[in-house]
């Protein structure tokens, strides 16, 4: 049996890879905070009950636009199995952003918080592997 086999330690994974990945969201809505017309994005939270979660979801690409030739071309982001979605702020600059940077900073933290929590389970699981295997 492969430790990719037990089901904790796939769903500690995949939420690790959540949170990575939310971390990369959350740290676009911060970069763009003063970009015109932005609104800030979240991923949707991870859902254990269905199988089709951690298998891979449905993708909602963003593509780069260049709104004046002098922008540079962007390069594409490498597709990620988790779904984003739209954020509902209320708070709207005049310049049409939708980014609180003080929630988006409250969101980069809990965020860290969670990794953390994540990876100490992640570890101390494995830990009790090799403990139940004699090698610990």
């Amino acid at each position: 049996m492969a430790l990719t086999d037990i089901p904790i330690l796939s769903m500690l994974r995949t939420r690790m890879q959540w949170a990575q990945e939310r971390q990369r969201v959350l740290a676009e809505n911060v970069a763009n905070a003063d970009t015109p017309n932005y609104r800030a994005r979240d991923l949707a939270p991870v859902k254990f009950e269905t199988p089709s979660q951690t298998a891979g979801a449905p993708l909602i690409t963003v593509s780069l636009m260049r709104t004046e030739s002098g922008h540079l071309a962007g390069i594409g982001q490498e597709a990620s199995p988790f779904r984003t979605q739209n954020e509902s702020n209320y708070e709207v600059s005049p310049t049409g952003n939708g980014v609180n940077l003080e929630l988006e900073m409250m969101k980069v933290a809990a965020n860290q918080m969670d990794y953390q929590a994540v990876t100490a389970l992640y570890t101390r699981s494995l830990g009790l592997i090799k403990t139940a295997l004699g090698k610990g």
